[in-house]
C-alpha cells in the first residue's frame, strides 16, 4: 500500500497568510480555535513544533501515522509516503518510481487548486497501465470545494452551514485529482463542503448504506466513518449506476444554517463510491475523502473495520 499526497508541500506552506483565502491554517489559527487541544509543548513550543502555515501541515502526519500502522500491521508491508512536491522541493511524479511495488494506491486530494497542481499526460498513463493490473485498487480522494462560485453571499452562506472558523470562505481542493479522474474518464466531481449529521456531539450519524450493491464487501462490518466538520459530495455524472456505484450516503446535519445542496432538496450526500472493473482496467476504484484515514476526526472499531477492507479486499 501506498499513499500519495498530491500537493506541493512548499507552495501550501508559503502561502501568503494575508490572503484570506485557499490555504491551510497556520499552528497559531488551529491553537486558537481549537484551544486548549494543541496547548501541549510538542504543539505549541515554537522551539519544537513550526507556528506557520507548515505546523499545520505536518499535524496531517501525525493523524495518518495510525492509519500507516494499522496497514503495515494487516499486510505486514510498511507503508509508503509520498509527497507530489516535499519538504526540501524535490518532485515525486506519480510513475513507475511509485506504483511498481504497489497493488493499493491512496491519492489524497489536498492540493488547494492555486498552487497548480495537474496530472501529467505520462503519469495518467502510468495509473491507467497500473490500474490495468488485476489486484490493484486506487482510492481517489479529492478533499471539499468550498466557496466555488462568484457569489460572496452564497460563500457566507456555505460557510455557516459547516461552522468551521478555520475554513476561509473559499476553499477549493483537489486539481491533481480532478486531472487524474478526468484522464482515467472517473465521471465524478467533488463539490461542496457539507456537514455531516451527528448522534452525539462529534460522533457521525450512520451511513445510509447500499449493500445490495457493495458485492466485494467494502462496507462489511462498517456502520460509520468519523466526523469532518465539511466533507465533500461525490456527483456522479453518468446515469451508469453499475458503472459508479454509490454504496455510502451521509446524513447532512439538517440543524445548521442552510446550504444551496440542501435548498435543492437533499439531505444526504455521496461520501464511498466504488468503481468496479471495466473493461481494460482489471483494478478497482474507490472514492473516499482523506479524512477517512486521518486520526485528527477520531477512529473507532466501525472505521477500522472500513481500514481492514480496503487493506485486505
Amino acid at each position: 500500500m501506498s499513499i500519495y499526497v498530491a500537493w506541493s508541500y512548499p507552495a501550501e506552506a508559503g502561502r501568503n497568510v494575508q490572503e484570506l483565502d485557499n490555504r491551510f491554517s497556520t499552528m497559531t489559527e488551529v491553537r486558537r480555535v481549537a484551544w486548549p487541544s494543541y496547548e501541549d509543548p510538542k504543539f505549541a513550543d515554537p522551539m519544537r513544533f513550526q507556528q506557520g502555515i507548515a505546523g499545520a501541515l505536518e499535524l496531517f502526519f501525525w493523524a495518518w501515522a495510525p492509519f500507516q500502522d494499522f496497514a503495515a500491521e494487516t499486510t505486514e508491508h510498511p507503508v509508503a509516503v509520498y509527497q507530489r512536491v516535499d519538504q526540501a522541493g524535490f518532485v515525486t511524479p506519480l510513475d513507475e518510481r511509485v506504483l511498481a511495488d504497489t497493488d493499493t494506491l491512496l491519492v489524497f486530494g489536498l492540493d488547494h487548486m492555486v498552487t497548480g497542481q495537474e496530472a501529467t499526460v505520462e503519469e495518467i498513463e502510468a495509473v491507467r497501465a497500473w490500474v490495468g493490473r488485476e489486484g490493484t485498487c486506487l482510492v481517489l480522494g479529492p478533499h471539499h470545494d468550498v466557496g466555488a462560485g462568484d457569489d460572496l453571499t452564497v460563500r457566507d452562506q456555505e460557510y455557516h452551514h459547516h461552522g468551521d472558523a478555520l475554513v476561509p470562505r473559499q476553499q477549493r481542493f483537489g486539481r491533481y485529482t480532478r486531472s487524474l479522474m478526468e484522464g482515467l474518464g472517473v465521471p465524478v466531481q467533488n463539490r461542496y463542503g457539507l456537514r455531516p449529521a451527528v448522534v452525539e456531539p462529534n460522533k457521525v450519524a450512520p451511513l445510509s448504506i447500499n449493500r445490495d450493491l457493495d458485492t466485494l464487501g467494502w462496507l462489511t462490518g462498517v456502520t460509520s466513518f468519523n466526523f469532518h466538520m465539511h466533507l465533500p459530495h461525490y456527483a456522479v455524472t453518468t446515469d451508469d449506476e453499475q458503472a459508479v456505484r454509490v454504496l455510502g450516503r451521509q446524513p447532512i446535519d439538517l440543524s445548521r444554517p442552510g446550504h444551496p445542496f440542501i435548498e435543492a432538496g437533499n439531505t444526504e450526500f455521496n461520501t464511498f463510491l466504488w468503481l468496479p472493473p471495466a473493461g481494460p482496467r482489471a483494478g478497482d476504484i474507490l472514492m473516499a475523502d482523506s479524512t477517512i484515514f486521518s486520526t485528527l476526526f477520531g477512529a473507532d472499531e466501525s472505521l477500522r473495520n472500513f481500514w481492514r477492507n480496503v487493506v485486505t479486499r
